[in-house]
């Protein structure tokens, strides 16, 4: 490895996908992958080892997700840049993550060569996001507010936890909150998307497009 090259750590749960662009970004000059993860926990803990220079982070992992990943390792390294790939064509994850600190989205569907541009443009300290997103954040503000307008990153987890049928213990556990913490905020959630019962939660989220019928038939 070349003492000029730039280091990025890649973080997905499926290891295939790593391998994939693992080989796409070693062939570009002057990039180096230094570390992988297959969740936000580990990826917290090896970017303290390793502090690479750019993390490629997918959003759907188990335990913490990428959002919440995104906001600690932020909250750890102010500097960390982050650009996010993966597969949710929604602009309510790309909202929420850039909130969090991300430097970039790119959705998985998008060319090989959009999210090489993407990493370098992140690495240059630009905001990167590719072509369909930047269509979906387009038509999301002119459909007014949407539940990522109005939640947190961290609200935004527990939801997207929720969705994903995680029980009360399970998301305390993972985003080491108390069980109180978590239902007050699964309360708050509701209250700020004016829904009254989980049933309804799951028909925003399918309206809105952070939940889909394919989410639906995988849980």
């Amino acid at each position: 490895m070349s003492s000029t090259a730039r280091t990025i750590m890649l973080v997905d749960d499926h290891a295939v996908v790593r391998e994939g662009y693992r080989a796409m970004l070693q062939k570009q000059p002057g990039l180096a992958v230094v570390a992988e993860a297959s969740g936000g926990a580990e990826a917290y803990r090896l970017y303290k080892e390793t502090g690479p220079d750019l993390v490629i982070m997918d959003l759907s992992m188990p335990g913490i997700g990428g959002i919440e990943a995104i906001r600690r390792l932020r909250q750890w390294d102010k500097r960390a840049k982050i650009l996010v790939f993966t597969m949710h064509q929604n602009a309510a994850f790309a909202v929420q993550a850039i909130r969090a600190g991300a430097s970039g989205y790119v959705t998985k569907t998008s060319p090989p060569e959009t999210l090489v541009h993407a990493v370098m443009d992140a690495l240059s300290g630009k905001i990167a996001i590719s072509p369909d997103i930047d269509h979906e954040l387009a038509l999301s503000h002119l459909a007014g507010e949407t539940a990522a307008d109005l939640l947190t990153a961290r609200e935004f987890e527990v939801l997207r936890m929720l969705l994903a049928e995680k029980t009360t213990d399970e998301i305390a556990e993972a985003l080491h909150l108390s069980p109180k913490t978590v239902a007050n905020l699964h309360s708050l959630i509701k209250d700020k998307l004016g829904v009254g019962t989980d049933i309804e939660l799951v028909r925003l989220a399918l309206r809105q497009g952070i939940l889909t019928q394919i989410d639906l038939g995988e849980q």
